[in-house]
């Protein structure tokens, strides 16, 4: 059985999923000198994993180490290569997977497999590369080092509910939360710097009950507790 690893990329939301490609088809030779020919993959993903479904989703290759397991894959190919979509377990070691991708920690992929044909090619170049035509597929992993640069993360989905992080959907969406941003900072000022009474204070005010002073106080402690909320999510907003 061997191995190869590929390169991942990241996006987030709350149902605990990553998606990205276990192999690519590009014609360029990885560390191994192979190349995968497009439907290398397409007789296992029939007959072993009944269309691409229940592929487990391992750290490191650990097939011997249970708490390895840390989520399921359903996979396909598509014109880039093995694309998949794997769900976290909920156990501590695959959320702490899920957390290293979310924090750009871990970004590679790796899948295991047994080579049922190949043979020599000349690429385009003139490069000479061994060509895997059919794969047995065992599994994918999240790991740390890749045997082919070019496979790419997709999306990684958090645990956390109504958390997201990495690219917008759309420019449409960055420009409406940009606006909010400018507003919500714009209020903030406000309660920061409130404007001045300009009434010159008369001998009767100074002499005002002590419970004024306390209305006063209780109306500052309502503002910094609205500041502390604007500041809070202005800096999710930004995040």
């Amino acid at each position: 059985m061997k191995v190869k690893e590929m390169q991942v990329k990241y996006r987030d939301d709350g149902n605990g999923q990553i998606e990205g490609y276990a192999s690519t088809f590009i014609r360029q030779p990885d560390s191994y000198g192979d190349v995968v020919k497009q439907g290398a993959f397409a007789k296992t993903l029939a007959e072993r994993w009944n269309g691409g479904k229940g592929i487990p989703f391992l750290w490191a290759h650990k097939m011997d180490d249970l708490k390895a397991f840390i989520g399921t894959a359903e996979a396909e190919e598509d014109e880039k290569g093995l694309h998949f979509v794997a769900t976290f377990d909920d156990t501590e070691e695959a959320q702490k997977v899920r957390q290293l991708y979310k924090d750009g920690r871990l970004r590679k992929f790796s899948f295991a497999y047994e080579v049922k044909d190949e043979g020599s090619v000349t690429l385009e170049d003139g490069t000479k590369a061994n060509e895997l035509r059919e794969l047995e597929l065992f599994e994918i992993s999240a790991v740390t080092v890749p045997a082919n640069e070019d496979a790419s993360v997709v999306d990684v989905k958090a645990a956390e509910p109504e958390v997201k992080s990495g690219a917008r959907n759309s420019k449409k969406d960055a420009d409406r939360i940009s606006q909010a941003i400018a507003l919500l900072k714009e209020v903030l000022g406000e309660i920061e710097d409130p404007e001045e009474d300009e009434t010159e204070e008369t001998d009767d005010a100074k002499e005002e009950p002590k419970a004024n002073e306390d209305a006063t106080s209780k109306e500052l402690d309502v503002l910094n507790a609205r500041k502390d909320a604007l500041l809070s999510i202005i800096k999710n907003m930004e995040e």
